[in-house]
């Protein structure tokens, strides 16, 4: 095999190298902050929010009702200046359902913000919830994610990357090596930055729909900051490093299963659009991975690096989850939490959860069994319905499965269902039960090891 001579200069180098340090700074380095375990881009979004943590819901709502207007309007008179407008275009000419549910989500959030309407819909535990908790949390998160995330995405890192993990990626997890970085992403910062980073990707062709999917649905996974605030919900901080190991074991089972079976294994391996081609991941003769992910790093760093473009195109992914994001996740999260607020139905649906339990001998069956479900609706509810139980092997596993569930309609589920990528809502149902009965019997398994 021939040697390869690099073809790139240093400046080339650090066109690749510096923005991508940037990003990885903001997006991906923990550090210890006010207590707690975070990152760069977290602290920024917790200061806006904390800044304008009284107008965020109003604002929000105003952008909620902008994406309406547009959306009824586009859709009646099809004017020429958002028809012609490919940017505007994507913003206000959704499919049916997208249009409805920004309908349901601008009037769920103007009965919230002005309390209008029966208390079940903006009580502090349905819509408020969503308007005053998570909706503050996911516009600020948006506004660097948006700004910041092309770091990551556009000058190389992504290819580095690939080259150098495909290898494990394609045989453990049938994705391509590029995927790690969705992955520690969602790990080290948060579970709706990975939704984001997936979804540009795969608009951008580099995912198909089964790896989009994938990717969407099972490596999103949640933060560190917020497994740290499940456990310490459920008064067991002082098992954290058990808690967090059983988490990755569980986690990882569940990656390794879940691409394999339907409904992920059944998503074609087609593109987002029709041009796209699949991105060639074999390493030529001569090159090592990391020469070869190096090239390919600085060639794709060379054409992007004219800031004012991407400056733009940052501003306009800003503008584009706020107005399409916010209103779906508003919709889908407070119909999802009226329904466990006000109906039996998660009770029901944790009937079946009982006996599974007690088979398992997890102390308290009964009481723990409608947390498998609830969850589906809040990351939180399982945590708030489990916390009085008195079984600390029962709490255990009831955190440690709430965390490896990953879908939960009022953020990463509604995220996935407003994003572009190839999931439909029975897809989330049956693959938030499947993660459950996965995960399950191991998280339990390592519970009675440690107890």
């Amino acid at each position: 095999m021939s040697k390869h001579t690099p073809s790139y200069t240093f400046a080339d180098t650090m066109k690749f190298l510096i923005p991508s340090l940037i990003g990885v700074f903001l997006f991906m380095l923990p550090f210890p902050y006010k207590g707690e375990m975070t990152i760069p881009v977290a602290i920024l979004a917790k200061w806006v929010e904390g800044q304008f943590h009284s107008i965020i819901p109003t604002i929000s709502e105003l952008f909620m009702f902008a994406a309406t207007i547009g959306t009824i309007v586009t859709k009646i008179a099809q004017p020429s200046f958002i028809m012609d407008s490919a940017f505007l275009r994507r913003l206000f000419d959704v499919n049916g359902l997208f249009g409805v549910a920004r309908v349901v989500g601008s009037v769920l959030g103007a009965m919230t913000l002005w309390k209008i309407g029966p208390e079940w819909v903006w009580s502090e535990n349905t819509g408020a919830l969503l308007l005053y908790s998570l909706i503050p949390i996911l516009f600020s998160v948006f506004l660097f994610a948006g700004l910041f995330l092309p770091l990551l995405l556009d000058f190389g890192l992504l290819e580095l990357c690939g080259a150098l993990l495909t290898k494990i990626m394609r045989p453990v997890f049938k994705l391509p090596g590029r995927s790690s970085i969705d992955c520690i992403a969602s790990w080290l910062g948060d579970g709706t930055i990975g939704v984001l980073l997936t979804n540009k990707q795969y608009e951008d062709g580099f995912y198909t729909k089964r790896e989009a999917a994938v990717i969407g649905t099972t490596f999103s996974v949640v933060s560190i900051t917020f497994s740290i605030v499940v456990i310490t919900y459920m008064k067991l901080e002082h098992m954290f490093g058990a808690y967090y190991f059983t988490i990755v074991v569980a986690g990882l089972i569940a990656a390794i299963i879940m691409p394999r079976i339907p409904p992920l294994s059944k998503k074609p391996d087609t593109y987002y659009r029709e041009h796209h081609v699949p991105v060639d991941e074999t390493i030529p003769a001569g090159y090592t991975p990391f020469q070869w992910g190096l090239k390919q790093a600085t060639e794709v760093a060379q054409r992007n690096s004219h800031m004012g473009k991407l400056l733009k195109n940052g501003v306009q992914t800003v503008i584009d989850m706020w107005l399409g994001v916010l209103p779906v996740v508003m919709a889908i999260g407070t119909v999802a939490l009226i329904i466990a607020e006000t109906t039996p139905v998660f009770e029901w649906l944790g009937k079946p959860f009982v006996p599974i339990l007690t088979l398992l001998q997890v102390p308290e069956a009964a009481a723990a069994a409608q947390t498998m479900v609830v969850g589906f609706a809040d990351m939180f509810l399982p945590a708030i319905i489990g916390s009085g139980i008195e079984s600390e092997f029962t709490r255990f596993v009831i955190a440690c499965v709430s965390v490896t569930q990953l879908i939960y309609m009022s953020e990463v589920g509604g995220l996935l269902l407003a994003s572009k990528l190839p999931i439909t809502f029975k897809d989330l149902v049956v693959i938030f039960l499947l993660r459950t009965l996965i995960t399950l019997p191991i998280i339990v398994f390592m519970a009675h090891l440690i107890f």
